[in-house]
Parts: structure tokens; sequence; C-alpha cells
């Protein structure tokens, strides 16, 4: 167990998502999300999370795992088209991770989502979360536009919402 991960996990506390993500960029997300659903056939879900529980820690669980868990959890797998894709910013760790379902998956290189969370977590470490998160979400949507264009209208089926774990 990495001693120094358990204490940064235990010394964040919950209202630190509300810190770095005001409400206002919270609504912001929210906007940048819908509107770059309207340019490609993805459904995009963004999580944000202050820190592992104390068990997680324990059992060495990382960012990643996490992820698999709340991609899981928010079932951002479950989109008739497999195009689901979930953007996990978990503090703690000031570590971000990119999921995307296995429709997504047979097109685009897991290189490309890796810079756009390499990107947000520069942002994030120089305080930048509103612009960080706004910039993760375009290159995201320039991704998705550029692999699936929208070819006609389509449902929301994942909510737009940001999601505060």
């Amino acid at each position: 167990m990495d001693v120094r991960r358990l204490i940064r996990h235990l010394l964040v506390p919950p209202w630190r998502v509300r810190r770095a993500f005001s409400p206002a960029t919270m609504r912001a997300i929210e906007q940048a999300i819908r509107a770059a659903e309207a340019t490609h056939e993805g459904q995009i879900c963004f999580a944000v999370e202050a820190a592992l529980e104390l068990g997680s820690l324990m059992r060495g669980q990382s960012a990643r795992a996490r992820a698999l868990e709340v991609y899981s959890q928010l079932r951002v797998w479950d989109t008739e088209k497999n195009d689901g894709v979930l953007i996990y910013v978990l503090l703690a760790d000031h570590d971000v991770e990119i999921l995307a379902d296995r429709g997504l998956n047979a097109r685009v290189d897991p290189g490309e989502w890796e810079r756009i969370c390499r990107a947000m977590e520069a942002a994030f470490r120089e305080g930048r979360f509103h612009d960080g998160a706004l910039a993760g979400i375009e290159a995201a949507r320039a991704l998705l536009a550029r692999h699936f264009p929208r070819s006609g209208p389509g449902a929301n089926e994942i909510s737009n919402r940001p999601v505060i774990l």
C-alpha cells in the first residue's frame, strides 16, 4: 500500500469537488456535452470524485479500476449503438480516465483518449478546472465527430449533467 496515496485521499474532503468544479462550471460542462452530442453519435458522461473510500485504497484500487466501476454504475455501456464515453476525474490522484464503449474502441486509437486525459490533467494541475474540463469535452467531441458524425436526430441516452460521486 502506498502510504502517501492513502494520506492524500484521506485529506481530500468531498467539498473539494465543489471548490474545483463550481456550480457555474458544472452548468458549463452540461451545456458543452449537450452541444457536443449534437455533432456526433456518441454519448458523453462526465463524473468527478474527490477521493476513494478507505476500503478501495486498502485494496490498492487504481483510478482506472474505479473508472470501470463508475462506467458500470452509471450504465455508460448501456447505449443502443455502444457509443458511450465516460470522462472520470479523481481529484485526490490528479487523474483523468476516459473509457469508451466497444463501438468506439473499434475505431478510435486508445492513444487519442490518453492525449485528452493528459491535457486535462495538465490544466487541472494549474488549477484550471473549468477550462480543462471544457477543453477535454471539446477534444472528445472532435474525435467522436470525426469517427461517428451525426447522421440524423438521435436520442440522448445518458444524462448530460455531470455526476459528483
